[in-house]
């Protein structure tokens, strides 16, 4: 089971210590990301994250866990590599940010992600959130951690019978070989 830290109220603002223009690169950094995963770029994918940067999905019965560059780029390689994946759209908004000690922000938000193929309406594939530590290396934000768990567990907690975390099951498409 996945180790979910407590959520944050709304207290987790903007506000908390960040500039305009590093608030304006963090958005880009988000759209970076989904931007060159559903085009392909695997370089581009790969330069969202800090060298030794960790991307988790804590979606399916185990969780996902690549580390650093290569691993990520193996990520981007999997997902280029499904033969449905070509169509589907990454959105991510409703974002809180808050400076951590050292300089480091923490990211929460929304994470939908639906698939544009054939005729609409399209479906939606996943809802969910991302969970994510940011650093500024050479003066640009990436992702030293970025986790995309489902809508459920302890982002729930607060309602009364919810917060358990529930896994999906693993569609055939999305076996892995090698994650590391």
């Amino acid at each position: 089971m996945p180790v979910t830290p407590p959520p944050e109220t709304l207290a987790m603002s903007i506000s908390a210590g960040l500039s305009p223009e590093d608030r304006f690169a963090i958005k880009d950094l988000l759209a970076r990301y989904g931007w060159a995963l559903d085009t392909g770029d695997t370089e581009a994918f790969v330069a969202c994250f800090a060298p030794d940067g960790v991307m988790v999905e804590e979606v399916f019965e185990d969780p996902d866990v690549w580390r650093g560059r290569d691993g990520i780029r193996r990520l981007a390689e999997h997902y280029r590599s499904i033969p449905n994946f070509p169509g589907r759209q990454h959105y991510c908004d409703n974002t809180l940010l808050a400076r951590q000690p050292g300089g480091a922000v923490h990211a929460r938000s929304f994470a939908m992600v639906t698939e544009c193929q054939g005729e609409p309406p399209y479906p939606l594939r996943f809802c969910g959130y991302y969970d994510d530590e940011l650093v500024q290396l050479d003066g640009r934000w990436c992702f030293s951690r970025r986790t995309v768990r489902l809508w459920d567990g302890a982002v729930l907690e607060r309602f009364p019978g919810r917060g358990a975390y529930v896994p999906r099951q693993r569609p055939p498409e999305f076996q892995l070989v090698n994650k590391s």
